[in-house]
């Protein structure tokens, strides 16, 4: 059995902003903590995963999601033998959550959180039902496709499967938790993200930009996605609709239409 993916986050210098953006795009529901400079996001939309927006220690801007781990300093140490670096060391928050963070062959960022000693229905709260935008697929984009699907496979114990275009496949994280993803890449964007799905993409960019947002343009991308959806689809073009976009603090989000 595989690491499951159970949580996202933004994060910049001032997150008021973030919160404002993203509860006014995707309708989620925003509490925030007091004097933690952090707020938790249910985005409402009855499945995928929940997540969070924080303030910066750096002043840096981040967008990570996050692996369950028995053994999150385990897991630090075997990123760290594969070619990661440790960018947070094994961190405990006062009991509420323990977490670290490192970065993978291309720097790219990813979080650990430590699983519950015993599992229970509210460890990780489920996104309520409602009118928002679920989270229900993270996507990591390298340099070499294949060497950072290798990675992944060794670190996560994820399954890789590969339909007939290599460069972007499948990972099956082999859990009935959390959500799966792609990996590939060898094209020009690089990341660690999370998608949200709406019922219209070019709807949905507008709002981006009216809110201060940004649309991202990597054609060669989209082509490498759509060839691996139709090759996993026996030859059928699914219909579907991608398209990533920048926060106003220059986090990149992704958003999808089903056909």
């Amino acid at each position: 059995m595989g690491n499951p993916v159970v949580h996202f986050e933004v994060g910049a210098a001032d997150a008021g902003p973030l919160v404002a953006f993203y509860g006014e795009l995707f309708g989620w529901g925003l509490e925030g903590f007091a004097g933690s400079g952090y707020t938790m996001a249910d985005t409402r939309g009855g499945e995928g995963i929940n997540g969070g927006i924080g303030r910066s220690q750096t002043g840096e801007p981040w967008s990570a999601f996050y692996v369950e781990a028995e053994d999150p300093q385990v897991m630090l140490d075997k990123a760290s033998a594969l070619g990661g670096t440790t960018v947070m060391p094994v961190t405990d928050f006062g009991g509420a959550v323990t977490i670290a963070m490192f970065t993978d062959l291309d720097g790219l960022l990813v979080g650990l959180v430590k699983a519950p000693a015993v599992s229970a229905e509210d460890d990780e709260p489920a996104p309520s039902e409602g009118s928002g935008a679920p989270v229900t697929w993270f996507e990591i984009l390298g340099s070499d496709p294949a060497r950072t699907q290798q990675f992944y496979a060794d670190l996560f114990g994820w399954t890789i499967e590969v339909s007939g275009a290599p460069a972007y496949a499948v990972a099956n994280t082999g859990t009935e938790r959390g959500i799966m993803g792609g990996i590939g890449g060898g094209e020009a964007s690089r990341w660690t993200i999370t998608y949200a799905r709406v019922a219209d993409v070019d709807q949905t960019l507008g709002r981006v930009e009216a809110l201060g947002g940004s649309v991202i343009s990597d054609p060669g991308l989209d082509a490498l996605k759509k060839a691996s959806r139709t090759a996993r689809y026996d030859g059928v073009d699914d219909g579907m609709k991608t398209a990533v976009f920048r926060d106003p603090a220059g986090n990149a989000f992704g958003i999808f239409q089903d056909a």
